[in-house]
């Protein structure tokens, strides 16, 4: 249950709840030799005025005996330096208090502290640790000109590098790092099974203070591990990153694909870094690993993932014509790409429809959504429309007996279905049917027409993990032989085609990766990829979705290169709107899943997801948690609502209305959402950050994400600069602004003392917080500065990824001019600082002059913001619509505002 903040505490019998910066719990890397240490106590308004004291525990260099540690009372912070609160609940009966000390010269690597604090000397000391679990947080502290010394080896990285690997250094295309790669020997596999080597490598730094890894969760998916010391895997990894005292970053990569070797990682029982290698090849092969060292994680992640992007391309064992084709295939539809398909919010029938989906059912939920006015640009019908043969006890055994729909389902065939949808739903653009790469789960039916037409062959399957997850995928299954392969995907795409449907929702790919048969994985996967690539982009113009394809083989082979469009691919397991402990996992995992997919040829997809929780009953909801996530992170939106069972309100704060193709359009930041705490365990009290960006380097906008994942309420002080907002510039000005609160913080000038904003969330709750670059002007007469930022589409969660371009001049008779784009129609904001000023004076549309398409704006649809009064709101879809304006060939609506310096 979400209890009120008061509530809360005196559940827990306290008087007082504590947050820091830098954060307790967490490992904090600064550069300068001055640290500021930052407090807040939330107490009960009756308790404000006692004489509380806060102090810092501290010891320098890590040490950790009694006597090792420091104390240094903090200081009251006096009310107008305080952070200012962007989220926090609005509760009257209780107050903040801000604490500050600062530790100088301090000359050693790092500072481990803690936090006590009591209401009067007359009182006892109460410990952080004992009154809210937080751990105690670490301060890294680098020399401001550190640089990477280019004479390390890398044997003076990882202790006890084992001597029988080869390894050698390569050229680095990341600035600040340094690469080298590790040859791991693999004897051939026998009698058509694999062989597997495991072979220690070594132990990173010697000792490390953090470590982070994307482990195979089970077969088709990744996700995130962490540790403080002691390395232990339960799962193999695909990526290891270990944080020294010093804090650099040493990122291990285990390359796959190639020459049919898969290189992963594990641990043995000391810790030690182990390469765990299979062999699908009958001949003796070498396993690859890429070590990176660099000041940040960042840098030391994209040096290993450039260097393996160059080195899939180069081993891609793919005839000649077939990469002539597949090039010629991708330069068509080169035109494109600026026009993504999945730019439109899209609908999905699996959980909102169930597992036994019929044409009536699909009909009758696009009615509800029309009734709704819910416009959605994407159809995607999901699994349990093709024609099975229900063969075994479950839809894993269940095979694919022909192309056309399920007869009793859909009597009418699919292209009469896909018919009907375009005809009464003119807004759907583009209609995808969901498949499985083999056919169905269980491949095709071996007495079917598909079995009669294709020549097959049947393969044994086996998977650990899904025994593990109680899913029956044992047994054999048919499925297309390496010579039908191609043809089969012709044929089945162009008769998907012919019936309307315009892109694929390509599923179970992991099931290759199942098969016993070292030569079935060795020669068919490259196949079935190969095949499934040029049809899609023959026959829907690589208008895709890959699902369950997290494997690494394929991740390198078929996400890794750039000779063609990316292609959307899913990021996660599935969301599962049934289980509410899934959740906040869920966006956890996608959050860190992006640091690798960030670097393939794929636009991450972190699936879709119900916009009300009415069947489930979840208190509190998550909905809104989910579609903020969504927002935030680059990819396409999609929901999956129960018909009729829609927050509206949500919904609106998602998609905006496009002008020229009066369609609804979603927002999506430029460069991808992720997590910027890599080494933040799950169980760790802390608050989810997902840092996403839109616009130009210098002149964009930096966008945060904080999510509450945890099962209580969490307070933390967030600095305005790079370390939490990626791509903000010193001695830029920023005004940053809450989407849940309304609440501003500026201009804040990114390089100065940091300035703190403080974000209170309950379970559940998530903020998204935008960092808008400022234009700044001089004023004369002493008047000193103004500062104007377009603040893009207020009402939207990501609404800076509306703006697509700003313009700020000082015109010659000393009014200042502004000129925006953004792609859809909503409340455009724009930060005035001297806004209040005017309306102070008189109307502020005396000051003012605002026009669109060259058009004066009605003056009702011009008004000043209520949360904050620097905020200038235009309603450009009311005063589009009363103008009765058309967007001809643009795509963008055009505001320029006039107003006096």
């Amino acid at each position: 249950m979400n209890l009120k903040y008061s509530d809360f505490l005196q559940s827990r019998d306290m008087a007082a709840f504590v947050a820091t910066y830098p954060p307790l719990e967490q490992v904090t890397q600064v550069k300068r030799q001055t640290v500021e240490f930052q407090a807040v106590l939330e107490i009960p308004n009756y308790l404000e005025k006692e004489p509380w004291e806060v102090s810092l525990w501290y010891s320098r260099g890590g040490k950790s005996t009694k006597t090792d540690w420091t104390e240094a009372a903090f200081a009251l912070v006096d009310q107008s330096h305080c952070p200012v609160s962007l989220h926090w609940p609005s509760e009257d009966d209780l107050s903040r208090l801000y604490f500050s000390v600062q530790l100088t010269q301090a000359e050693l690597p790092s500072i481990n502290f803690t936090v006590k604090f009591r209401q009067s000397p007359e009182h006892s000391w109460r410990w952080v640790r004992d009154e809210h679990g937080l751990a105690d947080g670490l301060v890294i502290i680098g020399k401001p000109d550190q640089k990477n010394n280019t004479d390390i080896s890398l044997p003076d990285l990882v202790h006890d590098l084992n001597p029988d690997l080869k390894w050698k250094p390569h050229t680095s295309q990341c600035p600040g790092t340094q690469l080298w790669s590790i040859e791991v020997p693999v004897e051939g596999s026998r009698d058509d099974k694999s062989t597997f080597a495991t072979v220690p490598l070594g132990i990173p730094w010697g000792q490390f203070v953090r470590w982070f890894a994307l482990i195979r969760d089970w077969s088709p998916w990744l996700a995130p591990r962490q540790g403080k010391s002691g390395f232990a895997l339960d799962r193999d990894a695909l990526l290891c990153s270990f944080l020294s005292s010093e804090g650099k970053h040493l990122v291990f990569l285990g390359i796959s694909g190639p020459s049919d070797v898969t290189t992963l990682f594990s641990s043995d029982q000391s810790g030690k870094l182990m390469v765990h290698i299979r062999n699908d090849n009958p001949n003796e092969k070498t396993g690859t690993v890429l070590v990176a060292v660099g000041n940040n994680f960042e840098n030391a992640n994209a040096a290993v993932m450039y260097h393996a992007r160059g080195l899939g391309v180069a081993s891609t064992p793919t005839a000649p014509e077939q990469d002539a084709g597949e090039q010629q295939l991708a330069d068509e539809v080169k035109a494109q790409w600026y026009e993504t398909w999945y730019d439109g919010l899209g609908y999905c029938t699996w959980n909102s429809l169930g597992i036994k989906l019929t044409d009536e059912k699909l009909l009758n939920a696009l009615d509800v959504l029309a009734k709704h006015n819910i416009s959605i640009s994407t159809l995607i019908i999901d699994d349990n429309w093709q024609d099975i043969d229900y063969s075994g006890s479950g839809q894993w055994q269940h095979r694919l007996n022909n192309f056309e729909a399920e007869p009793k389902a859909f009597p009418k065939g699919l292209r009469s279905l896909v018919s009907d949808v375009r005809s009464k739903h003119k807004n759907i653009q583009t209609i995808a049917v969901w498949h499985a790469l083999l056919g169905y789960w269980g491949g095709v039916s071996p007495d079917g027409p598909l079995a009669r037409r294709y020549k097959t062959i049947e393969l044994a399957r086996q998977d650990e993990d899904a025994e593990r997850r109680n899913l029956p995928l044992g047994g054999k299954m048919t499925v297309v032989a390496k010579d039908d392969v191609s043809a089969f995907y012709n044929d089945y795409y162009r008769f998907l085609s012919s019936c309307g449907i315009d892109a694929v929702k390509t599923d179970a790919q992991f099931m290759m990766d199942t098969w016993t048969s070292a030569s079935a994985r060795s020669t068919l996967t490259r196949a079935y990829l190969d095949a499934w690539t040029i049809a899609s982009l023959r026959h829907f113009s690589n208008r895709a979705i890959s699902c369950m394809s997290q494997v690494p083989s394929i991740i390198f082979s078929s996400q890794m290169p750039r000779n063609r469009t990316p292609v959307v691919c899913r990021n996660s397991d599935d969301y599962f709107p049934d289980s509410p402990s899934s959740h906040p996992w869920h966006v956890w995992t996608n959050a860190h899943n992006a640091l690798l997919t960030q670097h393939l040829n794929v636009i991450p997809d972190w699936d879709m997801f119900q916009t009300t929780d009415s069947r489930q009953h979840l208190s509190p909801s998550y909905a809104s948690f989910h579609a903020a996530a969504r927002c935030i992170s680059g990819g396409p939106v999609y929901i999956t609502d129960i018909p009729g069972q829609h927050d509206l309100n949500l919904i609106k704060q998602i998609i905006g209305l496009n002008p020229r193709r009066n369609r609804c359009v979603i927002f999506r930041p430029n460069v991808l959402g992720k997590t910027i705490e890599q080494y933040a365990n799950y169980d760790d009290l802390t608050l989810l950050k997902v840092g996403a960006y839109h616009g130009r380097a210098a002149t964009g906008t930096p966008i945060l994400g904080v999510f509450n994942i945890s099962n209580r309420y969490l307070v933390e002080l967030l600095p305005v600069g790079p370390e939490y907002f990626s791509g903000v510039l010193d001695g830029v000005y920023y005004v940053v602004r809450s989407h849940s609160s309304g609440k501003v913080l500026g201009p804040v000038k990114v390089g100065e003392r940091e300035k703190l904003v403080t974000v209170g969330l309950g379970v559940a709750g998530w903020d998204i917080l935008t960092a808008f670059p400022m234009e700044k002007f001089k004023r004369g007469d002493g008047k000193g500065e103004l500062y104007v930022a377009n603040m893009g589409l207020l009402g939207k969660m990501t609404g800076a990824a509306a703006i697509l371009a700003s313009r700020y001049r000082l015109q010659e008779n000393g009014r200042v001019f502004v000129d925006v784009l953004v792609k859809a129609l909503e409340i455009l904001g724009i930060y005035i600082s001297t806004l209040p000023e005017m309306e102070k004076e008189s109307s502020i549309q005396e000051h003012l002059m605002v026009t669109m398409q060259g058009q004066p704006l009605p003056p009702h649809t011009v008004s000043v913001n209520k949360v904050d009064g620097h905020i200038l709101e235009v309603d450009i879809e009311t005063a589009w619509k009363e103008l009765g304006l058309e967007a001809g060939w643009a795509n963008e609506v055009e505001v320029k505002i006039y107003f006096p310096l």
